[in-house]
């Protein structure tokens, strides 16, 4: 299965992340110095952002914010090339996500999340009309962890298949997976032609703990898995076999959040243009090396120097 062009529809999640990059241990009871940034984040505007940086020309995204930073969000997707359709919801603000960067050399983070009203996407935002124009559907899984989010998801999946439109899926979050419980998650993705989990989401999906055995247990349900592992690259299986180890690039990591979407973003933009699975998951190392290089979730903007 391979993409015939057209657009990239991205439905998922747009709020505002709180970074602070931390140099020494957290101090239970009183300050811990650190470098405190406010950026535009969230898995599914950062997977359209990067598709656009990565040369996908048409990248929408559907996704609903709060009046108090709808205009800011709009406009930052828009300098990044991506054409928002943003509900604004009247009661919920915009989700936050405060991202704790631990500045040593692997510079993992912590994530303390308020969904806000991305998590209010509903069936009633969708609109089959959506598709018009569209090659690639791509859902965050954060959509699936909310009950009236996962019907607006559940609605887009279902008008991509009517369509004939390929569906990929990033899991997201093993918290959230955890949460919601692997069956119903696996049930509500039922027909998406490509997982991209990271190795904690496939072994929680599939129980199993050898990560090839993993993926070749989730291509049996999802024609195509990429497991994304971080510095070790990526794992492509299709069709109940591994097909490639891709590598990761070396890099000196300032800020690993937000890798996992310049990855799928990446990737997606390739699969687009007509690469195929593996060269897409290179594609997606690549960005993924770049985007722990920044602080924040997003590609740089046209113009801009590195942060």
């Amino acid at each position: 299965m391979s993409a015939g062009g057209g657009a990239l529809l991205v439905v998922g999640d747009v709020v505002t992340d709180i970074v602070a990059r931390h140099r020494a241990p957290l101090a239970p009871g009183t300050d811990t110095a650190a470098a405190i940034r406010a950026v535009p984040g969230g898995a599914g505007a950062n997977v359209a952002s990067w598709a656009a940086s990565w040369g996908c020309g048409d990248v929408r995204i559907l996704g609903r914010v709060g009046a108090d930073s709808a205009a800011w969000h709009e406009e930052a997707l828009a300098r990044a090339g991506v054409r928002p359709r943003l509900v604004v919801d009247p009661e919920a603000p915009t989700g936050t996500v405060i991202c704790l960067v631990d500045g040593g050399a692997g510079a993992e983070r912590t994530f303390l999340a308020d969904s806000g009203a991305s998590q209010r996407l509903s069936a009633d935002d969708w609109s089959a009309g959506l598709l018009d124009g569209v090659g690639w559907l791509h859902l965050s899984g954060y959509l699936f962890f909310a009950g009236a989010s996962r019907a607006a998801a559940g609605a887009a999946l279902a008008s991509a298949r009517a369509r004939g439109v390929p569906v990929s899926v990033d899991p997201a979050s093993a918290g959230f997976l955890t949460d919601l419980g692997v069956d119903r998650f696996l049930a509500a993705t039922d027909g998406v032609d490509v997982l991209l989990p990271s190795e904690g989401e496939a072994r929680l999906l599939t129980g199993v703990p050898d990560l090839a055995d993993a993926a070749v247990k989730l291509s049996r349900q999802f024609p195509s898995v990429v497991v994304k592992r971080g510095a070790a690259g990526a794992l492509v299986a299709r069709s109940g076999e591994v097909r490639a180890a891709v590598p990761a690039l070396p890099t000196v990591p300032r800020d690993s959040t937000g890798a996992g979407d310049a990855f799928t973003g990446a990737f997606l933009a390739s699969r687009l243009e007509g690469a195929g699975l593996c060269e897409a998951a290179a594609e997606g190392c690549r960005a993924g090396a770049l985007a722990v290089e920044r602080v924040g979730g997003r590609p740089p903007l046209p113009g801009s120097t590195a942060c």
